[in-house]
């Protein structure tokens, strides 16, 4: 199906319609002369026009909204934006737009449509985006929609799984656990997977192969202890540009009371350019507990590391 600008619609001051403009300009504070363009991550908003005619025929008093009612900046045809999820992003001739927020809270009595009819299409079907290139944009320009999924890549460190002595089964119950926290989330998800010895050479080449292939979130496991052969912590300390002590501390301490021994886990959390890792322990017992606490703050974790979720 063809993508394309219904509308363009720009407003002087937040919580008012939006009026219809042929071209408007963008830069990197979103539509020049628009209220919500700005140092922020909702410069340039945009909605269905198919949700809009949708929302039209549940009006009681069969009320035709039109395009910028809703103070979208941008109307389209031909794109499902309850398919698109965060990071997505939008090529309009050389303009380039970022999905950063998906849907909104309802302004209530600063919005006038909710005024006016009680209700709001915006809060669940809108989305919102920064601009990554500037340009000008015109109704009627085709609209090119590129998906990105988020890219995580299992790490197992074992000498005895790796030379075959046993099979692997933290590393797949990583995969097992992010599977289900993302099934009805709006992230797509692409899984990478190593099997590696506990060599900090190897696992040095699998880390920056990582960064290089702009993997979002590495996820190692094994190699967290106090045996002669675990190195994981001291790898990814050397390799990371930031700590994030926090999450580690945390979980040592939930289970250290049941488990005491869960102290004498090594486990680092790290940032490197825009990949998060998590350096877990081997067991699937251990697995299991911490990616409990992970997954809560996860998605906020890759946010942030876009500048996004603050």
């Amino acid at each position: 199906m063809n993508r394309y600008i219904v509308s363009l619609n720009i407003s002087e001051e937040k919580g008012t319609i939006k009026t219809p403009r042929e071209q408007v300009e963008v830069n990197k504070q979103g539509i020049v002369g628009d209220a919500h363009s700005g140092n922020w991550h909702r410069q340039v908003s945009m909605l269905a026009q198919e949700d809009i005619d949708n929302f039209s025929l549940l009006d009681a008093d069969n009320r035709k909204f039109l395009p910028g009612e809703f103070a979208e900046n941008i109307t389209t045809l031909g794109i499902d934006f309850k398919k698109v999820s965060l990071l997505d992003k939008f090529k309009i001739g050389e303009v380039e737009l970022e999905v950063t927020q998906i849907g909104k809270k309802c302004h209530g009595d600063g919005c006038a449509i909710f005024v006016e009819v009680g209700k709001c299409v915006m809060p669940k079907s809108g989305i919102f985006t920064r601009v990554v290139t500037n340009g000008t944009l015109r109704t009627n320009a085709a609209i090119e929609y590129f998906p990105r999924p988020l890219k995580i890549k299992i790490i197992t460190l074992s000498d005895r799984a790796f030379s075959g002595e046993y099979k692997d089964l933290s590393g797949p119950a990583i995969k097992k656990n992010l599977e289900e926290h993302f099934a009805n989330k709006r992230w797509r998800c692409n899984y990478f997977y190593s099997l590696i010895p506990d060599d900090g050479a190897k696992l040095l080449s699998e880390l920056q192969k990582s960064v290089d292939e702009k993997i979002d979130v590495v996820f190692t496991t094994g190699g967290t202890g106090i045996g002669p052969r675990d190195i994981t912590p001291e790898i990814v300390e050397k390799f990371a540009d930031k700590l994030i002590p926090g999450i580690m501390e945390q979980i040592r301490l939930k289970y250290s009371e049941a488990i005491p021994s869960s102290v004498l886990s090594r486990s680092v959390a790290a940032v490197k350019n825009e990949t998060l890792i998590f350096s877990l322990p081997g067991s699937v017992k251990a697995v299991e507990d911490y990616m409990e606490e992970i997954l809560k703050v996860l998605e906020h974790a890759v946010l942030m590391i876009h500048g996004l979720g603050h």
